[in-house]
């Protein structure tokens, strides 16, 4: 007890003599631990950005210019018909290709509507071996995931909420003239017809519109914490 009350006695000696300065002394520093994530948070947390950013993509994109009007993802003329175009705007028809053009995008803004059930039944069906690589993996990696493991599957149940969608818009009655004037043309002169499917051409490309916004809002998760719109999200995605 007299050595405590000793030190405790030199100690402040020192002090008050200004031969030890608190301030320079070390200060003991922890590091922030980031909470351990649970396999099964790393999977809910990865199945619910994904609806996140697909139910963002959808809503952007079932809108009427949704996809006419976002450069991303619009969809231009058949490239496969682009002899079709360039006869039909020789023949003075610019006025029907400018309208075949917006009813090709009106029938992916329509079709995308039903996508967003399609595509949460799709949602990862993943191991958690999968869902740490993804986790890990950088920007696109889940989206990437996903289009892996869903496309064939998708566009075998997109295409007839297409061909439907096309019907609504009356694709073909933009469509038909061209290419009937085109391949009329091209009989004369011992041409190619050409009639590429129109239904194949839009189910496609509204898949790939869909996955390049997904993307776009995966990686949004990824970076921005303001994105994070859930406690799960905003612990899962502030380990990486």
């Amino acid at each position: 007890m007299k050595k405590f009350y000793a030190i405790l006695i030199i100690g402040g000696f020192l002090i008050g003599c200004g031969v030890v300065d608190l301030s320079s002394l070390p200060i003991a520093t922890t590091t922030p631990v980031k909470p351990q994530l649970t396999n099964d948070e790393v999977i809910k947390g990865l199945k619910e950005a994904l609806t996140v950013g697909i139910k963002n993509a959808v809503d952007s994109s079932a809108v009427l210019d949704g996809f006419l009007r976002n450069p991303e993802i619009r969809l231009p003329f058949p490239p496969d018909a682009m002899k079709v175009k360039e006869k039909a705007l020789k023949l003075g028809m610019q006025g029907q290709v400018d309208k075949f053009e917006t009813t090709l995008n009106r029938a992916a803004e329509e079709a995308v509507k039903e996508a967003l059930p399609i595509f949460k039944n799709a949602i990862l069906n993943m191991s958690i071996q999968d869902g740490f690589a993804i986790l890990k993996g950088g920007n696109g990696a889940a989206t990437k995931f996903l289009k892996d493991k869903t496309s064939d599957s998708l566009a075998v149940a997109f295409l007839p909420k297409v061909k439907n969608a096309t019907s609504n818009v009356q694709l073909t009655s933009y469509w038909n003239p061209i290419i009937n004037k085109y391949n009329a043309a091209v009989t004369l002169t011992g041409g190619e017809k050409i009639n590429p499917d129109l239904d194949a051409y839009v189910t496609q490309l509204a898949i790939q519109g869909l996955f390049k916004l997904v993307e776009k809002e995966e990686n949004k998760i990824r970076k921005d914490p303001g994105a994070r719109v859930t406690d799960l999200l905003m612990k899962v995605f502030s380990n990486i």
